[in-house]
């Protein structure tokens, strides 16, 4: 058995944490870059930039890349761009025999505008505190990721790992997702770097999460001379908004948000065609299933025909699964919580109705954590910011949660099987 100090922490152990409290100026050069690097908005050249830095730093620790082709996602989804192509998503793999695989993810992806007016890392007097376009959500956790893996790598402490970069998280991860379902098979226990939740917490359970459209056909006309020839689409649109907004049961857990809208292509034509995009939440398969059946329900009854006017479809596809607490997620939690007491954090649990990549993995079985990650907020706003010191502390974290898993504490792993204790 290895032997603790009074902190916790093996004498290998100790000597990572000072290695990595020794790169705290390179951690924050390395955040500065890659918030600099304006991965919002589909914009390729600097997906590609940030995913070559990373991965090439991860080939020098002698990890495998291979880049999975994106998939297509459905052409009904909201802001979707049928011109532009599917990114790809990295997979840098460096497993070893007989110790248990961990898959670590991150996305590369931000939600702000690569031509906008927030574009750097602006450090705030007192050097504690920063804000940026995806300092927290998340190049900080990927910051933090790949500097772990080099600090494991220079105190001699060897792993078995592999890092999964896909780059369209933001927009439902729908070009990676058969890459998440693949590598999460792959692998013993999941890690994603979301942020940590705003107290700092560790999300263990996730509500589910789904996109859908609601599509009004109705009959174009002139307004003035043949008004009542015509069939408002935006008309009828509005009946089934009406409907949308009775069926949130919040206190069920089953949320639906409609917007955006979109209808009509002059104040003098009677709309032809109206559209509703709309997310929903849900704490379970059978919540999911209850959502389906009601936005199913507002369909044209099919017996009325096809041309009969108006005429509503519904699409939809609720591609996040909800992400409950299972016994592996958790044991992997508690090991986490384990190795923050260690270096002098807590970790709390909590849920949280977000979702990410961490409820596809979970779905295939694979136990995950998913906010290891940074601390900050402002998540998705132009106020983002990020604790700076949290950059040494969730890095030191992580790090020494992979040096336990690599060194046992998982328990037997098995070929074709999940491990365990």
């Amino acid at each position: 058995m290895t032997e603790l100090g009074k902190d916790g922490l093996s004498a290998a152990e100790a000597r990572l944490c000072a290695l990595i409290a020794g790169r705290e100026k390179t951690l924050l050069d390395d955040l500065r870059l890659h918030v600099g690097l304006p991965t919002g908005g589909r914009n390729a050249a600097a997906l590609d930039e940030t995913r070559e830095r990373l991965t090439s730093r991860l080939a020098a620790l002698g990890a495998g890349v291979e880049m999975i082709p994106g998939d297509s996602a459905p052409d009904w989804l909201y802001g979707r761009d049928p011109e532009a192509p599917a990114p790809p998503t990295a997979v840098c793999g460096r497993l070893r025999e007989g110790m248990s695989r961990v898959l670590i993810a991150g996305h590369l992806d931000t939600v702000h505008d690569p031509a906008g007016d927030f574009r750097e890392l602006s450090i705030a007097s007192g050097g504690k505190r920063a804000t940026g376009p995806g300092c927290v959500d998340m190049k900080g956790g990927l910051v933090i990721a790949v500097a772990a893996l080099e600090a494991l790598e220079e105190a001699g402490i060897d792993c078995g790992w592999s890092v999964l970069f896909n780059s369209d998280e933001e927009t439902g991860s729908y070009h990676s997702d058969a890459a998440l379902a693949s590598a999460a098979r792959a692998h013993d226990v999941g890690i994603a770097l979301e942020p940590a939740l705003p107290g700092g917490e560790l999300a263990v359970e996730r509500m589910g999460s789904g996109q859908f459209c609601v599509r009004v056909h109705g009959r174009a006309a002139h307004v003035g001379r043949d008004f009542l020839l015509g069939v408002s689409a935006v008309t009828a649109l509005g009946e089934q908004l009406l409907r949308l907004a009775e069926m949130p049961d919040a206190e069920r857990g089953l949320i639906v948000s409609v917007g955006p809208l979109a209808g009509g292509v002059a104040t003098n034509a009677v709309p032809e065609l109206a559209s509703a995009w709309g997310n929903v939440r849900y704490i379970d398969q059978s919540g999911a299933d209850e959502l389906v059946a009601k936005l199913e329900g507002l369909a044209t009854a099919t017996e009325r025909g096809e041309d009969a006017l108006p005429r509503v479809e519904v699409l939809w596809d609720f591609n996040r699964p909800a992400k409950p607490m299972t016994a592996g997620t958790e044991k992997l939690a508690l090991l986490a919580r384990g190795a923050a007491e260690s270096v002098g954090q807590i970790l709390p649990f909590a849920r949280t109705g977000g979702v990410c990549d961490g409820n596809q993995l979970q779905a295939v079985g694979l136990p995950t954590i998913d906010t290891l990650g940074v601390r900050g907020g402002g998540l998705h706003t132009l106020e983002e910011w990020i604790d700076l010191t949290s950059l040494v502390e969730r890095c030191q974290l992580l790090a020494v949660l992979l040096s336990r898993l690599a060194g046992g504490a998982w328990g037997r792993v098995e070929r074709g099987g999940r491990g365990g204790g």
